[in-house]
């Protein structure tokens, strides 16, 4: 099957999931799930693998064992196509809406290290620079975990002090609630977002 859009059934489950969320109420609207967000977006991610890659869906429970928070289900549907390490493609669908995105989730170590050399050199920095604001234009909006403070050895008045802070750098769209959301045009905006978003992967994986 290709995917027709989500349903409103899909926002309303995770509505009711944010307020009432206990495994009760899961197992009262399973249904639900399966049939207005899974399934969907089973097959959102299967029309755009012919381009991308297989992309994985992540499981809707969440991970309790080092968490103060004891709710156990997540509150939004995410489907990643890996491109490197913690690195590649997302959608994301949850009561807000559709949250399309793509870089680096998971950044530490020497990979880290990595990536800020090759921010701090010029060449590399500026070409990356270039890219977030050439994104930027397209609606594609840097973002990610930042230190508060400049990393070490880096200065405050570094050119790219900001990209120098990051501790994930991604970039993403949200679509909210917006008509398209329910509509078979989705694929086609997630398609366009994902390749505007190529380059930054490319350098990414070329750097990292």
């Amino acid at each position: 099957m290709t995917f027709s859009g989500f349903s409103p059934a899909a926002l309303e489950f995770y509505d009711h999931l944010e307020v009432e969320n206990t495994r009760e109420f899961w197992e009262a609207h399973r249904e639900v799930y399966e049939s207005a967000v899974r399934q969907p977006m089973q097959e959102l991610v299967d029309d755009l693998a012919a381009e991308f890659g297989t992309a994985k869906l992540f499981r809707p429970y969440r991970d309790l064992r080092f968490s103060r928070d004891k709710t156990p289900f997540k509150t939004h549907q995410g489907g990643f196509v890996a491109t490197g390490e913690a690195t590649g493609y997302y959608v994301e669908l949850s009561g807000d809406g559709v949250l399309v995105a793509a870089g680096a989730y998971h950044l530490a170590g020497e990979r880290l290290a990595r990536i800020r050399r090759s921010i701090d050199v010029e060449h590399s920095g500026v070409a990356l620079q270039k890219t977030v604001k050439s994104l930027a234009r397209k609606g594609l909006l840097l973002g990610g975990d930042m230190l508060k403070t400049c990393p070490r050895g880096f200065s405050a008045d570094h050119p790219r002090i900001d990209l120098l802070r990051h501790r994930t750098l991604t970039v993403s769209r949200n679509y909210g609630t917006a008509e398209l959301v329910h509509s078979p045009e989705l694929v086609a905006a997630v398609r366009d977002d994902w390749r505007a978003a190529a380059p930054l992967l490319a350098w990414l994986e070329r750097h990292g």
